[in-house]
């Protein structure tokens, strides 16, 4: 079970956007000039050996109590193939 709390209200902030990094979930939300990101730290998700799927439940979450949702591709590690 996913449980989130402290998430910007809906109403002024409609849209989110998950990231995957590295050791945390990144949540952008967006409402008009103002955005508000919120991290979620992988050591507090109940499932981190399948990050997909646990990352597609987040953004269901996050639909299912009105965020218009979009995914962006994880990030590439630090010191990866660009460096």
């Amino acid at each position: 079970m996913l449980r989130l709390m402290g998430l910007p209200h809906v109403g002024r902030f409609p849209k989110a956007t998950v990231t995957r990094h590295g050791d945390r979930f990144q949540v952008l939300f967006h409402g008009g000039e103002h955005s508000r990101r919120v991290d979620i730290d992988l050591q507090y998700m109940e499932d981190a050996a399948d990050l997909e799927a646990t990352e597609l439940r987040l953004l269901a979450h996050l639909q299912e109590v009105g965020y218009e949702v979009e995914r962006r591709s994880p990030s590439p590690p630090e010191g990866g193939a660009g460096s």
